[in-house]
C-alpha cells in the first residue's frame, strides 16, 4: 500500500469499514491508534467499530468530501441510518436519522495513528424533536 496516495489509502480504509472486513483493519490503522486523545490501540478501535455496526445495523460511511495535507486528512462523512436504542445519549429507537461527522486523521508509515471526530449531534436532536 506504500504506492497509494493518502486519499486512496483513506478510501481503502472507508471501504474496509463498510465491508466490515475487520481482518484487514490493521492494514490501515496503527497498533497504537488514538481516538479523540485516548489511546485505543488497534483492538480497542476495532471493538469500537464492531459495536457501532451492532448498534447501527445499516451503518455506512459515505465520504462527502476530503481534504489532504499530508500527513493528515480531513473528511466530512455523511450518514443515513437507523440506530437501535440510544445513540450519543439520544433515544433514537430505530428511527432513520441523517447526520455528518467531521473527522481528522493523522497517518504515519501509511497507517492511521490519530483520529479526531466530531459528530453533529444537534442535527440529530432536531430530527428527533420534529
Amino acid at each position: 500500500m506504500a504506492d497509494l496516495s493518502l486519499p486512496d489509502l483513506y478510501r481503502g480504509y472507508i471501504a474496509c469499514l463498510n465491508a466490515q472486513d475487520w481482518a484487514r483493519l490493521g492494514e490501515f490503522v496503527d497498533e497504537k491508534v488514538e481516538h479523540n486523545g485516548r489511546r485505543f490501540g488497534l483492538s480497542g478501535y476495532r471493538d469500537m467499530l464492531v459495536n457501532d455496526f451492532e448498534t447501527i445495523p445499516d451503518l455506512r460511511f459515505n465520504i462527502d468530501f476530503l481534504v489532504c495535507e499530508p500527513p493528515r486528512i480531513a473528511a466530512r462523512l455523511l450518514f443515513d441510518c437507523s440506530p437501535k436504542g440510544e445513540f450519543l445519549g439520544l433515544r433514537v429507537d430505530g428511527r432513520r436519522i441523517h447526520f455528518a461527522e467531521n473527522v481528522f486523521y493523522e497517518f504515519r508509515n501509511g497507517k492511521i495513528v490519530s483520529v479526531w471526530s466530531v459528530i453533529d449531534k444537534v442535527a440529530i436532536e432536531a430530527q428527533l424533536d420534529s
